[in-house]
């Protein structure tokens, strides 16, 4: 397990990202990603993560594709976050190229009650007889614990062919505590800046331009 200063400080930033694009209280999250090189120094992939909001009446998780027409934030704003937050998956992987480390495929990220979790998976998906679509309902009813009740038929059935085939995938997996450090989430960071701006008194004076 790839364990430096350097991965540490790109664990601490998406820590920090993730509890920024979050724009309410929330009690757990799973992220996934994959990362392939299709060329040298081109890597390409796919990420999506849940979240599960705080709240009694709050049972069903979010999908962070969500957010922005959840919470009336410009689509093409959040879609930068999302971007940032996947450059920063890149640049982990790159971190273990760098260090010789074997390279892993897919990870998946969890934060919950207070620690976060890195499962790295060097089973390499695309060799798997499922499409992205499938492994990522596989991979929700897995992480999400959601009741196999609320899926389809089809999805039903996929998801037991796939236990049923009882694959084993070669997994590291890392914890630690989550950094201390307070993060606003970017309503509530929008909100300090607001409360932190002084009023501007009126002016007589006429600026001149040079």
């Amino acid at each position: 397990m790839l364990d430096t200063p350097r991965v540490k400080i790109i664990y601490e930033k998406i820590q920090n990202k993730l509890f920024y694009m979050i724009p309410e209280k929330w009690n757990r999250l799973y992220l996934y990603a994959s990362v392939f090189e299709q060329l040298e120094d081109f890597l390409a992939g796919e990420m999506y993560f849940y979240y599960f909001p705080k709240g009694i009446l709050k049972k069903n998780p979010v999908n962070v594709y969500e957010i922005p027409s959840k919470f009336n934030i410009a689509e093409d704003a959040y879609s930068k976050h999302i971007e940032e937050l996947y450059e920063l998956i890149k640049k982990l992987w790159k971190e273990f190229k760098k260090e010789n480390h074997r390279p892993w495929y897919t990870i998946t990220i969890s934060i919950e009650n207070f620690k976060f979790k890195i499962a790295y998976h060097y089973t390499d998906v695309r060799n798997l007889p499922y499409s992205a679509n499938q492994m990522h309902i596989i991979w929700t009813y897995q992480n999400l614990k959601t009741d196999l009740d609320l899926y389809s038929k089809k999805e039903k059935n996929l998801i037991q062919k796939y236990l049923a085939e009882n694959i084993k995938e070669d997994v590291e997996v890392y914890d630690e505590a989550v950094y201390k450090n307070p993060v606003h989430n970017m309503i509530d960071y929008r909100k300090e800046e607001t409360k932190e701006e002084k009023p501007v008194k009126p002016s007589n004076q006429i600026l001149m331009k040079k």
